[in-house]
């Protein structure tokens, strides 16, 4: 006998269901990279929101930021901190990222290259008390994917979805920019 289906089940299977729908209609996409030079590392700024699966869904604004090495092609790495906000509450998270382009990143404008990520940290809630502040730390991941577009010689504009633990989905732009090529 099977227990019923929870909210935070419901979100996660329908989520799951994006990120696969969203590698197989990519995967088709993929393209050997022309060349073997890596990109240069990058930074990015990202603003959205966050869905927390309670007895609803709890919506909530993210703003972050992340820096990524490009350590082959296609693939990246480096830090990632969000900070959320609700109302009484706050969260932070801190995580490690790989990103996988599933195409090679353009060298030209208006070409736009779909991307998985996945990412392991930390996440840290904050709430706020008529006696005091509670803060409390667990393990968190993030994984998802999304797609972004050069718009200038070193400037992308991107939109990205992810689910993680605390459960939640999580839709951001991201504005990112190119160090150095």
């Amino acid at each position: 006998m099977s227990r019923p289906m929870t909210n935070v089940d419901v979100l996660t299977r329908r989520a799951t269901r994006a990120v696969l729908a969203f590698v197989l209609i990519a995967a088709p996409m993929a393209e050997t990279a022309a060349a073997q030079d890596r990109p240069g590392p990058a930074v990015e700024f990202a603003a959205g929101w966050v869905g927390f699966a309670d007895d609803g869904i709890v919506s909530e604004s993210l703003v972050g930021g992340a820096a990524r090495w490009y350590v082959l092609r296609r693939i990246s790495i480096g830090p990632e901190l969000a900070y959320i906000h609700g109302a009484n509450h706050s969260h932070l998270a801190l995580t490690g990222d790989v990103m996988w382009d599933v195409l090679a990143p353009p060298n030209r404008t208006g070409r736009f290259t779909p991307f998985l990520v996945a990412g392991g940290g930390v996440f840290q809630t904050r709430e706020h008390f008529f006696n005091g502040t509670y803060t409390s730390s667990e393990g968190a991941f993030t994984a998802g994917g999304g797609v972004r577009a050069l718009v200038g010689e070193r400037v992308t504009l991107g939109l990205e979805m992810r689910v993680g633990w605390e459960p939640h989905i999580r839709i951001n732009g991201v504005v990112g920019l190119q160090l150095w090529r």
